[in-house]
């Protein structure tokens, strides 16, 4: 059984492709500061649309604080390269296409919503210091509930300040 990362623990390191299919490590991002991880369901479909695209919009933000943002569903490389050029969304998208890093980061909701289904990450968000420390965890099994935006907004603040 695999326990989810608490706060203050270490995070499990990972890699997967990016939207070009280049192979990206979480210490690539951790090393650089601040990083915030955020999973979600599937690309194209309603509430994640409007999900990635509150965080592109404050994406200037979160890089004014020196944080990075890197969202992570369990599409194809191919899905979200579209996705991230249909929204203009500008910071990476990883696919975690195996669900090992979702089976991982505690957040494999398997089957989904009752559709059959078979596998896609609950829509969370990990806030990942320097260091690899996490500080900020949410997580719902509710797909269509959005992050607290603000929270994490202020989250971010209070860890980079």
């Amino acid at each position: 059984m695999v326990v989810a990362p608490r706060i203050g623990q270490k995070v499990p390191e990972f890699a997967l492709p990016d939207t070009d299919k280049r192979t990206r490590s979480l210490g690539e991002f951790t090393k650089q500061g601040t990083t915030m991880l955020v999973f979600f369901p599937f690309a194209f479909s309603g509430t994640c649309d409007k999900e990635m695209c509150t965080f592109r919009d404050d994406f200037g933000m979160l890089q004014a604080l020196g944080a990075q943002l890197i969202g992570i569903s369990v599409d194809s490389s191919y899905s979200l390269k579209a996705f991230a050029q249909t929204y203009n969304l500008q910071f990476p998208l990883l696919s975690d296409f195996n669900k090992k890093v979702t089976k991982l980061y505690g957040v494999l909701q398997d089957p989904w919503v009752g559709l059959g289904f078979k596998g896609v990450a609950k829509r969370s968000v990990f806030l990942v210091d320097g260091w690899g420390i996490l500080r900020y965890r949410w997580v719902t099994d509710v797909p269509s509930i959005e992050p607290p935006y603000q929270e994490v907004m202020k989250a971010v603040q209070k860890l980079v300040s």
